[in-house]
């Protein structure tokens, strides 16, 4: 079920029971795992969302995202040496909008992906990472927690015990400062995320599954030959 925007209320905190420290220890270690086998072969990645804000739950997702164009067979590889041969649950060509970056994802389990982008990501699209909260394999390490605002719109504020959060709605300012991004990615999250909620899960423009035998370079050049709105979103990307 998705989460409905939350546009009203007060600053609270939230203290967290022991169990959802536990669940953060244990996502990040599977996190910190994913993140070095890339790391052992010089990919630069981060995770994405509630694991780098904090406040998890048994269904929160793992994103691993790398951010800039790299060839497929060199993740593939990293992954499938320290992970196992059989690491892999799908691979897809994934395109949200025409507007959006065309992006490769591994799936590793139901709830772990790695993400990145088969052309270049536009600026506001690195903003999105942080916009959620985002964080390094150091950072990981470290126990350090981030900023960032959920799918409800709201800001979540790491605190000693657990986090503050407060509704981001005509607070957009305040939020884009104490993120530390631009006015530009928080408005066209709030318009997108209260579009969402108010017409329905928006689709996804284009997906892509990827065969055992097919590689993700070979399969996007046959999308871009045979798509006008992907090839201009490539041509744009250059």
């Amino acid at each position: 079920m998705s989460k409905k925007p939350v546009l009203r209320g007060d600053r609270v905190e939230i203290i967290y029971p022991d169990d959802v420290w536990e669940l953060l220890k244990e996502k990040r270690r599977r996190t910190i795992e994913i993140i070095e086998c890339l790391s052992h072969y010089n990919i630069r990645s981060f995770v994405h969302g509630s694991v780098a804000r904090g406040f998890v739950s048994q269904e929160s997702d793992i994103d691993v995202v790398i951010p800039y164009v790299l060839p497929s067979f060199s993740v593939e590889l990293a992954l499938r040496e320290s992970l196992g041969i059989n690491a892999f649950q799908k691979r897809e060509i994934v395109h949200a909008t025409p507007y959006h970056t065309p992006k490769a994802h591994i799936t590793l389990d139901e709830l772990t992906i790695v993400t990145f982008p088969l052309t270049t990501l536009r600026s506001q699209e690195h903003e999105f990472y942080a916009f959620g909260g985002k964080l390094d394999l150091d950072g990981l390490k470290t126990g350090k927690r981030v900023p960032g605002v959920d799918k409800r719109l709201l800001l979540i504020e790491p605190s000693a015990e657990g986090h503050f959060e407060w509704p981001i709605f005509e607070r957009e300012s305040e939020a884009a400062r104490l993120i530390g991004v631009s006015m530009n990615i928080v408005e066209e999250r709030v318009k997108i995320l209260l579009r969402r909620d108010e017409i329905g899960r928006t689709g996804t423009y284009l997906k892509r599954m990827l065969r055992k035998d097919e590689i993700f370079e070979e399969v996007f050049k046959k999308i871009i030959d045979s798509d006008p709105v992907v090839r201009r979103r490539v041509q744009k990307g250059k």
